[in-house]
């Protein structure tokens, strides 16, 4: 069988995802931290890009709507190929700026040092220490003790057994025990107990009540007190129901996760991607760009590539040619970025129109696909935009994502969002009895009433979804 070589034309269809096409993907999911932090990535390697200082500064090379305009012949353009000509004033740049095009500052300033603006929160770990110096442990005990707060979790539980941090400190398991008993004695009271019975008795011990039976029923009965089950309690014991509840009280005053108030983790406050103002009868979108860095190509490298040019050096000069090509590719992407969330934000305005008007009950179904139907876009994309993307209305800060409800029936009329669904059982549990609540039954019955069709075990889905407790244990006996 012999071989041989031939050519054969074939015709075939692929999807090819170029760099840019990728870095815009990459960027349009991308939340508005996560942006500014690949922002100032780029800014540090990239000597091309550039922060724009001012948008009156005549000396800046912007890339402004790139829409109509080609890479390559952006490239051509700022690294001097083709007429060869030059229109830059190069005299006047140098001499109003650094070196590497930054502006010098001379202005001084009675601004106070950054040391003395900067706060720093206290830790449990840090509490815990500060008491531990003013303790009057041994050394050696306080190498243990500082073994025990380095391994207590956020709830302030001690997550490593006294063996094992025994055989770090190369001590006795009992002396150990001690050290942690003497450590429970640290504020907040119920630190590094080994588990919810412990950290509770613990507190209860610091109370100035009769600790009897609260202790009992911790230490037998808690089983019984998550489910309220006080009768059974109560006859376990051999006392009164109203003796069980007044001991319940007193427990439920207890912290069950006494470190979380020295957590290191605080509030995260949302800076949202649009702005949706109230102009008359319309709405009015506006993009923030507040903390976004305004990015230019820097015109200082036009002038090296003339000297390049001249003196050879032909691989810095492809270096520079990447680099600005990558540079153009992200000013781009970003141009992109925001469009397509204006776009987006916009259409979920017009769809949404009447919850804006009058609020949570009146917002309407809707799916990925109505947007991009509108916009003309992928689904895919849609998702992209709207996940952690965040938008300031007069009814508050939402996520895009939350305008995008599955529909319920509604007897004789259009569906009702899910969204809003929640929120009628939300009100309806607010109102509610404490000592009578309603269960997931008597609020399907309730909904019907208002005209809205849902399963019981929807509902009990949904009251999952807000946090809401079933009524068995909701229920206040006190």
């Amino acid at each position: 069988m012999a071989f041989e070589l031939k050519q054969n034309l074939k015709l075939t269809q692929q999807l090819i995802m170029t760099p840019q096409l990728q870095q815009s993907i990459k960027l349009l999911q991308l939340s508005r931290l996560e942006l500014v932090d690949t922002i100032n990535q780029e800014l540090e390697e990239n000597p091309l890009l550039e922060e724009q200082s001012s948008d009156n500064d005549p000396e800046t090379e912007i890339i402004p709507e790139l829409d109509n305009v080609k890479v390559e012949t952006k490239t051509k353009e700022i690294t001097g190929e083709g007429d060869g000509k030059e229109d830059f004033d190069w005299d006047a740049f140098l001499e109003d700026f650094g070196p590497m095009g930054v502006p010098y500052n001379h202005e001084d300033t009675d601004a106070p040092p950054l040391e003395n603006i900067l706060t720093k929160t206290t830790s449990l770990s840090d509490h815990l220490l500060w008491q531990l110096g003013l303790s009057r442990f041994t050394g050696e005990e306080k190498r243990v003790a500082k073994q025990i707060i380095g391994n207590l979790n956020n709830d302030g539980y001690l997550m490593a057994t006294p063996e094992e941090i025994a055989s770090i400190e190369n001590v006795n398991p009992v002396m150990v025990e001690d050290v942690i008993r003497n450590v429970q004695e640290f504020d907040p009271h119920g630190v590094s107990a080994r588990d919810l019975k412990e950290c509770l008795l613990i507190q209860i011990r610091f109370l100035d009540v009769d600790l009897s039976l609260p202790g009992k029923i911790v230490e037998n009965h808690l089983k019984d007190l998550e489910t309220r089950n006080y009768n059974n309690i109560a006859r376990k014991l051999k006392v009164s129901i109203d003796d069980v509840k007044q001991a319940a009280s007193v427990i439920l005053k207890l912290n069950p996760k006494p470190g979380l108030l020295y957590n290191e983790e605080r509030a995260q406050y949302i800076t949202p991607d649009v702005f949706v103002f109230k102009v008359g009868d319309t709405y009015r979108i506006i993009l923030n760009d507040d903390g976004l860095p305004k990015l230019k190509i820097s015109n200082f490298y036009k002038k090296i590539m003339g000297g390049i040019k001249n003196n050879g050096g032909e691989k810095c000069k492809v270096y520079i040619k990447d680099k600005l090509q990558s540079a153009t590719w992200l000013i781009k992407s970003i141009q992109q970025r925001q469009k397509t969330i204006y776009r987006v934000s916009e259409s979920i305005v017009e769809h949404q129109m009447e919850f804006f008007d009058k609020g949570i009950n009146y917002l309407k179904p809707m799916v990925l696909r109505d947007i991009a139907d509108d916009v003309e876009m992928h689904e895919s994309t849609i998702s992209r935009v709207t996940a952690n993307k965040y938008m300031h209305t007069p009814r508050g800060i939402f996520e895009l994502k939350y305008f995008f409800n599955s529909g319920i029936n509604r007897i004789g009329e259009l569906q009702i969002a899910s969204q809003s669904v929640k929120e009628k059982i939300k009100e309806i549990i607010s109102g509610e009895d404490d000592r009578k609540p309603y269960n997931d039954s008597q609020i399907v019955s309730m909904l019907a009433g208002l005209g809205i069709s849902i399963a019981r075990r929807t509902v009990a889905k949904y009251r999952e979804m807000l946090g809401i407790l079933p009524s068995s244990k909701r229920k206040k006996y006190f």
